[in-house]
């Protein structure tokens, strides 16, 4: 079983598949770094060497950010901006859609459920 960056690849899936299953790594960057370690896209997981294993994390170790390094720089990142006060920092604090996006109808996923207003039958 192949392990890069902490990560379990799929045993039974190509190579440029199974990278995109590192957090930070998609279809295109893990076809670069394919390139760059002179591995075939098309070589299944398991039929890997440990030369190949070697050469594809130690790309992906010089110049990619990945897992955990790269989910504390996106945490950073929005903390920042909810610390200086800008728009954007306001819309994450308030779990609202960051990227101007209509609230009147839709955003549900961002809202949470519909709050109901209480309507009380007369008795």
């Amino acid at each position: 079983m192949a392990r890069i960056a902490g990560v379990d690849l799929p045993k039974n899936k190509r190579v440029e598949i199974g990278l995109t299953y590192i957090f930070g790594i998609g279809l295109s960057t893990a076809r670069a770094i394919l390139e760059k370690s002179s591995v075939s896209p098309d070589t299944r997981v398991m039929n890997l060497d440990e030369e190949e294993l070697r050469r594809i994390r130690a790309v992906i170790q010089n110049d990619y950010k990945v897992e955990g390094a790269l989910r504390t720089e996106i945490t950073m990142n929005i903390k920042r901006l909810m610390d200086i006060g800008s728009y954007r920092g306001l819309r994450h604090r308030r779990n609202l859609p960051v990227r101007g996006q209509n609230t009147k109808n839709n955003a549900r996923t961002r809202k949470g459920r519909k709050k109901s207003s209480g309507v009380v039958k007369k008795g």
